[in-house]
């Protein structure tokens, strides 16, 4: 190591060490700092590591929990960002603060932002990429779903030897060429039907002749298994199967994975997507059935991924929403639970969240007009663009209450007239929210 790297290193941890023990937080800051004083910083503190490169538009945090809880049960050192630092900056943290035994075998499982995953692998090697999914989302700083695919195909072009693990019922995953070898995981527990897809879905065109997709059998949004009927274009073989869905609450669901049975302890058909492909990953690396059906059992719910918090007499169920793909999903999940049931909605328009909110009108909140939800709070920042939304969706005005900050939000929680309440945030919001109740002690830490 150079004397260069050494000081980057020494700095960096005593940064965290001192924003750990006075100021209880700063999980990214530690790693600016440190790539100030060396750029390269990451090709040392990767360079004795298994790496799992997770991205995508949705379900990166749960899949990365779920495959190191899996990994977990077959290797004692297994690095990974669970806060959701995902950039550049929060993977070096993540390096910053791991400790190991010499000689042991080290896995580390990354959840990359697309749009930094170029940036981290000019320095790290990693030896499996997990693609999960390609939505719109936060338009203004991804761009159109090609623009994505294109951003994370070039970031796994920087380790060609490494194997590319995705989600082969989504057809942008087969839509051009990589230099990096494929494999595939998908759905087919369902016999073969004819569909296509609802008219507002992205991504349904062939990318050989334009012609617009069918579907043998969809899943939800664009994804299934796929065919062109005007070219040869399709879904390619899968190398991990989900050949059975049993069972699927709001809270939990159980599936066949090639011939062995799993379940996960949340809810929805998005979620057993995560699961799936964390089973995929595991199945890469010859871990058995049986410590993978322990690690996806592991009920340690994921920062703003379903987390339960009980606010007084309240179980509140927080879920981050981001992009209307995701949102709907979480709507169907809702959709599953015991009604009636209270509802909150906190829009934020930061830089994080994404500055365009007009994703929210895509989403299918006419569904809560169809539900027994007697209140329905809205919040944040653009708190009066989700109050317009609920209304044009039907939900009536003497339900609806339209709360600007956070704290007057959790005041009136308490005062809603069901016992279970569903609180659907946009990131930062998730942040705020997470910060008043760790200040009122209903959770620990703001993070």
């Amino acid at each position: 190591m150079s004397l260069r790297s050494q000081f980057a290193v020494t700095v960096g941890k005593s940064s965290q060490w001192f924003l750990r023990t006075f100021l209880k937080g700063g999980s990214s800051l530690p790693g600016k700092i440190a790539l100030k004083i060396d750029p390269k910083i990451l090709q040392h503190l990767a360079k004795d590591y298994e790496v799992v490169v997770v991205t995508g538009t949705n379900g990166k945090t749960l899949t990365t929990a779920l495959t190191v809880n899996i990994l977990k049960q077959e290797v004692e050192n297994v690095v990974t960002n669970p806060t959701g630092a995902n950039m550049e900056q929060g993977i070096v943290s993540t390096f910053l603060q791991a400790k190991g035994k010499k000689g042991e075998r080290k896995f580390a499982v990354l959840e990359i932002d697309e749009a930094s995953l170029s940036k981290v692998t000019k320095y790290i090697q990693p030896k499996l990429f997990l693609f999960t999914n390609i939505f719109r989302d936060q338009m203004d700083r991804y761009g159109e779903i090609y623009t994505t695919y294109k951003l994370i195909v070039d970031g796994a072009k920087n380790a060609p030897d490494a194997t590319i693990l995705c989600n082969g019922d989504a057809p942008i995953f087969n839509s051009v060429a990589t230099i990096n070898p494929r494999k595939y995981y998908g759905f087919n527990h369902q016999k073969d039907g004819e569909f296509i897809a609802h008219h507002n879905t992205d991504g349904i065109l062939c990318p050989k002749c334009q012609h617009i997709l069918h579907y043998k059998m969809i899943t939800y949004s664009n994804l299934g298994k796929y065919y062109c009927p005007n070219c040869d274009f399709k879904r390619p073989e899968l190398d991990y199967k989900l050949t059975e869905l049993t069972d699927m609450t709001n809270h939990s669901a159980h599936f066949i994975i090639d011939h062995e049975a799993y379940g996960i302890e949340v809810g929805g058909m998005y979620n057993v997507y995560n699961a799936l492909a964390a089973t995929a990953v595991a199945k890469h690396y010859g871990v058995s059935p049986e410590k993978i059906r322990a690690g996806l059992a592991y009920d340690e719910k994921v920062f703003g991924r379903q987390e339960v918090i009980q606010i007084d007499d309240k179980k509140c169920t927080l879920v981050l929403v981001k992009n209307p793909v995701g949102l709907n999903q979480v709507i169907d999940m809702i959709g599953l639970a015991p009604q009636p049931l209270s509802l909150v909605s906190l829009l934020n328009a930061n830089y994080a969240d994404g500055i365009d909110v007009s994703w929210i009108w895509d989403g299918n909140h006419e569904a809560f007009a169809q539900m027994d939800i007697p209140q329905v709070i809205v919040g944040g920042d653009r708190h009066t663009d989700m109050a317009l939304r609920m209304k044009v969706a039907g939900i009536a005005e003497d339900k609806l209450l339209e709360i600007e900050d956070i704290p007057s939000v959790i005041d009136q929680i308490k005062k809603l007239p069901t016992k279970n309440v569903y609180i659907l945030a946009t990131y930062t919001a998730v942040l705020q929210l997470r910060k008043e109740l760790a200040n009122r002690h209903y959770i620990k830490g703001g993070m």
